[in-house]
């Protein structure tokens, strides 16, 4: 089991933590919710609950609670640019299927 982070992606995660001055890491989860079925839910890890599954990426903790854990397995995040926009980018490969915006999916 894992979850990997592309450069940028850590980069931005390394660079916020610093910002805020707190932070273990990278909370990475999926709520139920949109077009799809589920949607991704990244905040900035504060703790590190028991229960949690822990993951170093490139120097970066990522923080995964049991139940998204099997739904975003394998997963690798990324952060991009676009204009004015930035967000980051999920390539899952459990993920069956995604709306045409990208911000949810189904397995």
């Amino acid at each position: 089991m894992a979850i990997q982070l592309s450069e940028a992606a850590a980069e931005r995660v390394r660079n916020h933590l610093a910002k805020r001055g707190a932070g273990v890491g990278l909370r990475l989860g999926v709520k139920k919710t949109g077009c799809s079925g589920f949607a991704y839910v990244v905040n900035y890890a504060d703790e590190i609950r028991p229960e949690d599954a822990v993951f170093e990426a490139r120097g970066v903790k990522v923080v995964v609670d049991p139940a998204s854990l099997p739904l975003i397995d394998g997963t690798e995040v990324d952060f991009v640019k676009q204009g004015l926009n930035e967000a980051f980018k999920f390539k899952n490969p459990k993920a069956k299927g995604e709306c045409g915006c990208g911000e949810s999916f189904n397995v």
